[in-house]
């Protein structure tokens, strides 16, 4: 025991352990550094901001920084086709060269969907039936009925639609309500001197429709331009008319 005390307190023994120590610091400074180099420790960039690009300028976007990527596609009402709508990373994501970014495009062709049963429902409950199904409440006009605010005809493009019948996702639906009032009449309004959206206003809260519109001369601003002619007209002779009854309107430049 007092050999190795001895052996211990030797110059050999300290220059064997301070050669120990030094071949641990340069495998461990090796194996660091190595690792560093293997997963490139601190290099790689942040994603871009692609939200909003169209698709085209977001691939340029990616191809100039050296990542890949991948698409998805949905379909979203009322916005352009071909943009990016969704990304992930998120924008400033620091990422790894070569990383993948997942796009999410809003594609241009709308889905088709079954057009749902309505008819004799209340409108209140059909537009919450039509939001269901990707479609949009149009026009409403009345004709003449015992029920009130109750569908009796749905309309696209001026046709009538059935259930079951296929259309584009996002279509707008016009709908012909019962006026509750049956085969009651109603007193034509004058609307001489209004323009179309005034008429429109006045119409609607008469129960009535605007039919067909011509214009006397060059209008150059259907907006501004008033009415000089309507038909059916309010004359001493004629003052009433079937409710959900259709106004034709002359449109005059002023």
């Amino acid at each position: 025991m007092s050999k190795f005390v001895e052996y211990l307190k030797t110059k050999s023994f300290r220059n064997n352990i301070l050669a120990a120590l030094a071949t641990v610091l340069v495998l461990l400074f090796i194996a660091f550094y190595s690792l560093r180099f293997y997963t490139k420790h601190g290099e790689g960039l942040n994603v871009p901001a692609l939200k909003g690009l169209n698709f085209s300028q977001a691939v340029a976007k990616l191809e100039e920084l050296g990542l890949r990527y991948e698409v998805d596609s949905v379909f979203i009402m009322d916005k352009p086709p071909g943009i990016v709508i969704d990304q992930d990373p998120d924008a400033s994501t620091f990422v790894k060269d070569n990383r993948t970014i997942y796009l999410t495009i809003n594609t241009g062709q709308a889905p088709n969907v079954k057009f749902p049963e309505v008819e004799f429902k209340s409108l209140r409950e059909v537009q919450a039936i039509i939001a269901g199904y990707g479609l949009k409440m149009g026009d409403t006009s009345y004709r003449a009925d015992v029920s009130r605010d109750v569908v009796l005809e749905a309309r696209f493009g001026g046709q009538p639609i059935r259930a079951g019948e296929i259309l584009p996702k996002g279509s707008r639906i016009d709908f012909v309500l019962g006026d509750g009032r049956g085969n009651e009449e109603i007193d034509i309004p004058s609307l001489v001197g209004l323009t179309k959206d005034e008429a429109l206003f006045s119409l609607k809260g008469s129960m009535l429709t605007l039919g067909t519109i011509t214009y006397e001369g060059e209008v150059t601003d259907s907006a501004t331009a008033v009415i000089v002619k309507q038909d059916p007209e309010l004359t001493d002779s004629l003052s009433k008319v079937p409710i959900g009854t259709r106004i034709n309107i002359t449109l005059k430049q002023q």
